[in-house]
């Protein structure tokens, strides 16, 4: 008896992953203990992959590709079009060490310090005020931090237009109708903002340090030699500020895990090695991106599955940050799991997975960890507030997800 995959039989599942949110293909998986599952997404066969085989699997830069991988209206508004994302073999491998040449040490103990600053300024504007939305307020905080720390001027009356067109860009890809259409304005208009100050920066009206981001981005040459393009190098700078600015999620996230948690707040404080496991835990356990995809090269077969060049497959990265098989009581908030962590590359995957230089793991997830460990340190150590009663859960159906309050605050202070 030939072996029969496991599948979604009859019509296409799109509306299905937008009913079900970050749990469509751990449902499908995880019930059946699987690591890979075939169903119909946009008209097309789909292969779903999970766990760290799947994980493994789907960074194979053999067996899978990302041309041709990213559904065009999320290149229209969350990640640009033909950016770092979409690129593969050697001219990724020379974009990818553009990104990575961001990541010193020096630099990212830089952003640490200024995400720092921006938190002590902006508790100075909160105490003025009766109440404050977290999750609002983190979007302006990081737009700030951000910015400074990639060399690109920002004036303050600035702030909230430019933040705003970022949260429609992170909100935007999943919503249809009217909102995905604000989220494709507000991309061309950050475009835009940035493809000028790059024009500046070559043209020499605007004086940028090497070694930020806006300068590398501006003098950076392909393999052949030649600047990029300047809507280009526009859009790879917009690929380093804007999950800087999509951290503040995970801010929300971890000022409900203080509350929810009491307990770890102390810890945090108290302990920069804990302040690590925290901002882990942080982002293993409660939802940001839902799936990643890709394309298969070729025909080949895996555990069982019949694999075709050019199928569509997703890697479910929630659910393999909640893989059973992978972590202990994984529904359980607990940031200790981290204390003897080996530092997989396919098991801790919420930025993606695989080795930075080869693989599609963002080289972001360096500067995430920096801003979030100085944010969760400032909010144990200096944060001092009132929580009205408000709805802080949160629902996996809506991509991407935050706490249903914003996490509001009140009487904020510093400690």
């Amino acid at each position: 008896m030939s072996y029969q995959p496991a599948k979604d039989k009859g019509f296409d599942r799109s509306l299905g992953i937008l009913k079900d949110g970050y749990t469509f293909a751990q449902k499908r998986l995880q019930s059946q203990h699987l690591d890979v599952y075939e169903t119909k997404l946009l008209g097309e066969k789909a292969a779903l992959l999970g766990g760290e085989k799947g994980a493994e699997l789907f960074y194979d830069n053999d067996k899978m590709k990302r041309g041709g991988a990213m559904p065009a209206f999320i290149l229209k508004t969350l990640f640009g079009e033909n950016g770092v994302q979409t690129m593969d073999g050697n001219p990724f491998e020379h974009r990818k060490r553009l990104f990575l040449s961001l990541m010193t040490p020096e630099a990212l103990d830089n952003l640490f310090e200024i995400t720092t600053k921006h938190w002590n300024l902006a508790v100075d504007r909160w105490k003025k005020k009766r109440k404050v939305v977290l999750y609002d307020e983190a979007l302006y905080l990081l737009m700030r931090a951000a910015c400074e720390w990639a060399g690109v001027p920002l004036k303050e009356k600035e702030v909230e237009k430019r933040a705003n067109d970022f949260a429609l860009m992170i909100d935007g890809f999943g919503s249809l109708g009217p909102k995905h259409i604000q989220s494709r304005k507000a991309r061309q208009r950050s475009e835009q903002w940035i493809e000028d100050l790059i024009l500046d920066v070559r043209n020499g009206k605007l004086e940028a340090e090497q070694g930020t981001a806006i300068f590398e981005m501006a003098m950076h040459r392909d393999l052949e030699g030649n600047h990029l393009d300047p809507r280009m190098a526009a859009i790879e700078l917009l690929n380093v500020i804007r999950p800087s600015v999509a951290v503040s999620k995970f801010i929300a996230f971890g000022a409900v895990a203080m509350e929810e948690y009491p307990e770890e707040k102390g810890k945090v404080a108290n302990s920069e090695d804990y302040l690590y496991y925290f901002a882990q835990e942080v982002r293993r356990f409660y939802p940001f991106v839902p799936y990643l995809p890709a394309r298969t090269k070729k025909d080949f077969t895996w555990q069982g599955y019949s694999f075709t060049a050019g199928q569509l497959v997703l890697v479910d990265v929630y659910g393999t940050n909640h893989d059973p098989r992978i972590w202990e009581e994984p529904e359980t908030f607990n940031p200790d799991r981290f204390r003897n962590w080996n530092g997989g590359l396919f098991d801790l995957i919420p930025q993606g997975g695989g080795d930075y230089e080869k693989n599609h793991r963002c080289p972001g997830e360096w500067a995430t960890l920096e801003i979030l460990k100085a944010s969760f340190q400032y909010m144990s150590r200096h944060l001092s507030y009132k929580l009205p009663k408000q709805d802080l859960g949160y629902s996996l159906t809506k991509m991407p997800a935050i706490p249903n309050s914003g996490f509001i605050m009140k009487k904020v202070e510093k400690k």
